[in-house]
């Protein structure tokens, strides 16, 4: 298992923008994979042949104006983040950024555990494993 932590506070994909008919990435964003990309090989990912299994969480800023009270809800997982950016956007930053480094592309993913939570010290924490077979719930037709 690898894992590795993104500072900062959770960034979500942002869509592509266009020129004059011409489409690009913001280089905000792509500096921002860039970052991801560069502390996953600095915490010693290898890339993933077959099935691979990963978990996120992301740590978002508790803002300034939280009281005591609502502070500690939120720290004790009492008051969960409801706020952008969007969960499925974080993923797929995320996600993207590991083509090519921690799989050959990220239809590999088999298994996805996502959360948000309030923190102090906002960040992303990313774990990228093999995946290996547990329960797999299986729903019912």
């Amino acid at each position: 298992m690898t894992a590795f932590t993104i500072p900062g506070d959770p960034k979500g994909w942002a869509r592509t923008r266009s020129n004059n008919g011409q489409y690009f990435t913001a280089p905000e964003m792509r500096a921002y994979q860039n970052n991801i990309r560069w502390l996953a090989k600095a915490a010693g990912i290898r890339e993933i042949d077959g099935p691979v299994s990963v978990a996120v969480v992301a740590h978002y800023r508790i803002p300034a104006s939280a009281t005591k009270a609502r502070r500690a809800a939120m720290l004790a997982l009492d008051e969960m983040p409801t706020k952008k950016p969007d969960i499925d956007n974080v993923v797929k930053n995320v996600l993207d950024a590991l083509n090519g480094l921690a799989w050959k592309d990220d239809a590999q993913v088999v298994s996805l555990s996502v959360s948000k939570v309030w923190s102090d010290d906002p960040r992303t924490e990313i774990d990228v494993e093999r995946f290996k077979q547990r329960a797999v719930a299986r729903v019912a037709a």
